[in-house]
């Protein structure tokens, strides 16, 4: 059974990181959804508000590719959280070639401590290039409207949070 890692801290989920779920779900017997416990980035949303979004969201994505998607957070090593869920291959995905300079330093640390666990990067449908989670939030904290960005549940998420619901 081929198991796929994809992380990142999804704070908010948006459109481009379900186009990279969707596609990855096609490659993998088994998708787990890395989400990261990174305290140093300060999230707009809690660990299990992130969980929870992504649950509800890949819902679909399982049910229409028939396969399993299981949501997990991690603290430790990207490569650690690999080897903890049985991935074989982490993926990526890629929005810019700015994106790709810092995920070829991250591919080459992570064969080095395990060479065993394959990159794969995925490159986002051209609608979803110039969606960054971090945009998404500044638009929708100065009251832009980021609906064409992230799902209407996640839009509601970001409306209640900065009072606009």
């Amino acid at each position: 059974m081929r198991v796929g890692l994809y992380p990142g801290t999804f704070d908010p989920v948006t459109h481009g990181h379900l186009d990279i779920i969707a596609r990855a779900a096609s490659l993998v017997d088994r998708l787990v959804i890395g989400v990261a416990i990174n305290r140093d980035k300060g999230p707009l949303f809690t660990l299990d508000e992130r969980v929870a979004m992504l649950e509800a969201e890949c819902a679909a994505i399982a049910g229409a590719r028939g396969i399993e998607i299981r949501v997990h957070p991690f603290e430790n090593l990207l490569i650690d959280c690999a080897r903890d869920v049985g991935a074989s291959v982490i993926l990526r995905g890629l929005r810019a070639i700015a994106d790709f300079e810092y995920e070829y330093q991250m591919v080459g640390m992570n064969r080095a401590l395990d060479p065993a666990i394959e990159t794969v990067f995925l490159m986002a449908e051209a609608r979803h290039q110039a969606i960054a989670s971090k945009l998404v939030k500044e638009i929708a904290r100065l009251g832009g409207d980021v609906s064409k960005f992230v799902p209407p549940a996640v839009h509601g998420a970001l409306r209640a949070r900065f009072g606009r619901a």
